[in-house]
């Protein structure tokens, strides 16, 4: 729950390569992260699948004026706008990327190959067209940010509802891990994203990894299938009000773009 989603990770510095913040080498290597490789299947003008810098480039050419997350589930189209052939794809990868300007979007397939103990991850990227038209769900920064406040305290209460007892090492040790990793200069979004996305981002991650915990609570927890059920319901919307700012946070920079007229 802590990490970043791969659309994400495109979004926010392929926004900063658009915005010229940053060299194509670096963007693509800070999207690519610890996966093997990525690569852009579909693209117009391309025959067969090509690298990311290549791709943002195309893209860029084809007029995109920044990039946007989707983060949907069912029931929750969230950051989708059609048509339904990509709203189908992009449910079933639980992310996609939308490219604004360009009617294009680009919905990732994960592949695992090697040997235990040496497996690669590659990632191929297909282009399909979508509906130019606003994002279903996705709140302001604003709006995302006061809804963080009330999913943080919802989730902490819900924890405490459900008597998670055995729960508490494995949240400390999964919140030390992620201020581990922002201590070591781990960068939650691109250059040019406002301060606000990151904070929101950030609190977006935290909460979610509450939910996570609760979730997955180990001895001490309730583990009888109506407990189940009663937990999941509980937390339905407080995972909900995550993936809402996650989104928010991701589209900053596309958002801000747009009310630029740029």
């Amino acid at each position: 729950m802590l990490e970043e989603p791969r659309s994400g990770r495109l979004a926010a510095w392929g926004n900063a390569l658009l915005a010229g913040a940053v060299s194509p080498d670096e963007a693509a290597a800070r999207i690519v992260a610890d996966d093997a490789v990525h690569r852009v299947a579909d693209l117009p003008g391309e025959a067969a699948p090509v690298g990311l810098t290549l791709a943002l480039g195309r893209l860029r050419a084809l007029g995109a004026a920044g990039l946007r997350v989707a983060l949907p589930v069912p029931g929750h189209p969230l950051g989708l706008s059609g048509p339904p052939e990509f709203n189908t794809a992009a449910l079933e990868a639980g992310e996609a990327v939308v490219a604004v300007g360009t009617a294009l979007g680009l919905v990732p397939g994960v592949l695992e190959a090697g040997p235990a103990g040496d497996v690669h991850v590659e990632v191929v990227w297909h282009c399909r067209p979508v509906r130019e038209a606003p994002p279903a769900d996705v709140p302001s920064l604003g709006e995302a940010e006061r809804e963080l406040q009330q999913a943080l305290r919802e989730a902490t209460e819900a924890l405490t509802r459900l008597d998670v007892a055995g729960s508490g090492p494995v949240a400390r040790a999964a919140l030390a891990a992620y201020q581990a990793r922002a201590e070591a200069g781990r960068s939650l979004l691109a250059p040019g994203y406002p301060p606000r996305a990151v904070r929101v981002l950030e609190l977006a991650q935290r909460v979610r990894a509450l939910v996570g915990i609760a979730q997955d609570a180990g001895p001490g927890a309730a583990v009888s299938a109506g407990e189940q059920a009663a937990r999941a319901e509980l937390l339905r919307p407080v995972e909900r009000m995550a993936r809402r700012a996650q989104v928010a946070a991701y589209n900053a920079y596309a958002e801000e773009r747009a009310r630029r007229g740029a």
